[in-house]
């Protein structure tokens, strides 16, 4: 191997509110050797997620928090430098969870290989990965959109919202996206095909919502909370369903939230309208469900159907600052790290 060091961006404090550059340090080393039953992986790409903020946090989640001092989680696809596992061999390219780091140890078990050859490898981290999957499992499962339905789905620019609309208008409903800027607006109506597209940055957004939504919203994807989901509560039809997958707009917040206390007002609404509201993680629908992603998502995006947009960023030193990014909305498409 012509490498000799390793590098790794670890936890090097917990957040107060909104991430800083001083919450992450970047660390060298050695890089280690496997021992039986493990690969060596060379990380090709690394995926940033906002659910990636819930593990800088030590609150009570469905997953454990990265530790101070551990490397940061996230989906890699890497290549195999050394194996002394029989199913795998170097050369081979896979799928794994290594985290942030240029190299890592793996057992083979938690490894998938991917074909180079039948999609570019950043779509194993978006479109064909876990966002992907997630669009397709909530919004199917849970929303379940029909024909002639409104589904609205917010940060309709990113890697999730994309799918959602495009996955809702090829079971015959009508999308309605939420993006900021007029950039990321145009690209999803022009591109993604949505059937309309709200800016939430404009000072009338509610109403420019309610007006794009003249018979209500049967289906809301939410992935981001705050002001999007005050505008979209109102305009909820009877029997609407709301798959609950991310919370962006409040990842930063701590401490109590201001205002009065809505739950009331939320309460009496999921019982006069008959409102189905279910939080979820993709990993729930993988053994059930993953075959058929991969399958109806790779013929999508050959004919067409769906497309996707990434956005790539160079090098392992600038994913903190990537993500902090993330977080503020700064990033247009898929966020995805190149070593």
């Amino acid at each position: 191997m012509s490498e000799v060091e390793t590098q790794q961006i670890v936890l090097a404090s917990r957040p107060e509110g909104r991430p800083t550059s001083a919450n992450f340090r970047l660390e060298q080393g050695p890089i280690p050797a496997p021992s039986d039953g493990q690969v060596l992986l060379k990380i090709l790409y690394l995926s940033l997620d906002p659910y990636m903020r819930g593990r800088m946090s030590d609150a009570k989640s469905y997953s454990a928090p990265v530790e101070i001092g551990q490397a940061m989680e996230g989906g890699t696809v890497a290549e195999v430098l050394e194996s002394r596992h029989p199913g795998f061999k170097a050369g081979d390219i896979v799928l794994s969870h290594s985290g942030w780091r240029s190299h890592a140890l793996a057992k083979g078990e938690g490894l998938r290989k991917l074909d180079p050859a039948a999609a570019p490898l950043t779509t194993a981290l978006g479109v064909l990965g876990m966002p992907g999957f997630t669009a397709y499992s909530g919004l199917l499962t849970i929303g379940q959109p029909k024909p002639g339905e409104t589904v609205v789905v917010a940060a309709a620019s990113g890697p999730v919202g994309s799918a959602v609309g495009q996955i809702a208008r090829i079971k015959g409903a009508r999308a309605v996206g939420i993006a900021g800027g007029a950039e990321k607006c145009a690209y999803v109506r022009d591109v993604f095909g949505f059937d309309a597209v709200i800016d939430h940055k404009a000072p009338d957004f509610p109403a420019q919502l309610a007006a794009a939504c003249p018979k209500g919203i049967d289906v809301y994807f939410e992935n981001v909370g705050g002001k999007v989901w005050d505008a979209v509560f109102p305009l909820l039809n009877p029997f609407a369903r709301i798959p609950v997958c991310g919370l962006i707009a409040q990842y930063n917040s701590s401490g109590d939230f201001e205002g009065p206390d809505r739950l009331p007002v939320l309460m009496r609404q999921i019982l006069t309208k008959s409102l189905t509201i279910r939080g979820f993680i993709q990993r729930e629908f993988v053994a059930e469900q993953r075959p058929a992603f991969e399958r109806e998502m790779a013929s999508w995006i050959a004919t067409g159907a769906v497309k996707y947009k990434e956005d790539i960023v160079e090098g392992l030193a600038n994913a903190p600052e990537a993500f902090i990014g993330l977080l503020d909305g700064a990033n247009f498409g898929k966020l995805v790290v190149k070593l």
